[in-house]
């Protein structure tokens, strides 16, 4: 699966998560629609970033994820400013961002935040539980860009 570049994979997911949403959101309500959807693409996120762990055999740090960030930004998928790439903080800013153009295209925009945003927090969880990512603004969001700040936990430095 690795082989597909992950917008395509997304674009795919969307597709599907479209009819699941708008069937949650008939039955029960758009807040238990966005729950569950939400809660589903984070136990997808921390399951995703567990396979890349295992996959690397030992404890990553942010050198490791930044090695493997390829996998997000494959196919221009985001254009990216790293301001900052070392095993303790890896800062950049997303300054275009096709998953956002790709679901508001799909009239998805309304839930790219949990389809795609989310995952990028919860995605340490399973990769690295003393990785922390702070976030103030997405281009989902209509912001001009994201601002991404991964740090490693102090209790991880020590």
């Amino acid at each position: 699966m690795r082989e597909m570049p992950i917008l395509e994979r997304r674009r795919i997911e969307a597709m599907l998560m479209k009819h699941i949403y708008e069937v949650i959101r008939e039955r029960s309500g758009e807040e238990e629609a966005r729950a569950v959807i939400g809660q589903a693409i984070s136990n997808a996120a921390i399951e995703h970033g567990k396979g890349f762990a295992e996959e690397l055999g030992r404890t990553p740090d942010l050198g490791d994820f930044l090695a493997i960030m390829p996998n997000w930004t494959r196919e221009d998928a985001l254009q990216i400013e790293v301001l900052a790439a070392d095993k303790e903080e890896l800062a950049f800013n997303v300054t275009r961002c096709r998953y956002a153009e790709m679901y508001k295209e799909m009239g998805l925009g309304h839930i790219g935040d949990l389809l795609s945003c989310n995952r990028d927090g919860d995605f340490c969880i399973g990769y690295n539980p003393d990785m922390e990512l702070t976030r103030t603004q997405t281009i989902m969001k209509g912001a001009s860009h994201c601002d991404f700040r991964y740090r490693m936990k102090p209790k991880a430095r020590a």
